[in-house]
């Protein structure tokens, strides 16, 4: 069963912010919403992280998901899927507050306005 982000899936931080594993505890989008996809804007606790990094264990970050698991429609009638859920971590602007990002990202990021994140990414499918 592959599921999109719900409250207390684990993802990986797909930025060098210092963070490691990351809790969803919250999700932004309207009312009662369960899930969670490309695009939307989460609420995260830092469960693992590296002992100089931007984020420390514990903290709260607001995260924008770049890649999941569970197949997401596009407008042309294609799917797109990643092999991992992922997210970037951002600040109150929605500006990445890390320096760079791994991995692919989708490319409606870049269509919801994450262009420092679309720029930043290796590729963006």
């Amino acid at each position: 069963l592959i599921i999109m982000v719900q409250l207390r899936s684990i993802i990986k931080p797909a930025d060098n912010c210092g963070a490691k594993r990351v809790q969803v505890v919250h999700i932004y989008k309207g009312h009662f919403h369960k899930k969670a996809t490309i695009g939307d804007i989460v609420l995260a606790v830092v469960k693992d992280a590296i002992p100089n990094g931007m984020v420390k264990k514990k903290e709260k970050v607001k995260m924008v998901i770049v890649r999941t698991k569970k197949e997401f429609g596009r407008e042309d009638g294609s799917y797109i899927r990643f092999s991992d859920n992922a997210g970037v971590v951002i600040d109150s602007q929605n500006n990445p507050r890390g320096t760079r990002i791994f991995g692919p990202i989708a490319r409606e990021i870049k269509d919801l306005g994450f262009n420092k994140i679309a720029s930043m990414a290796q590729e963006v499918y």
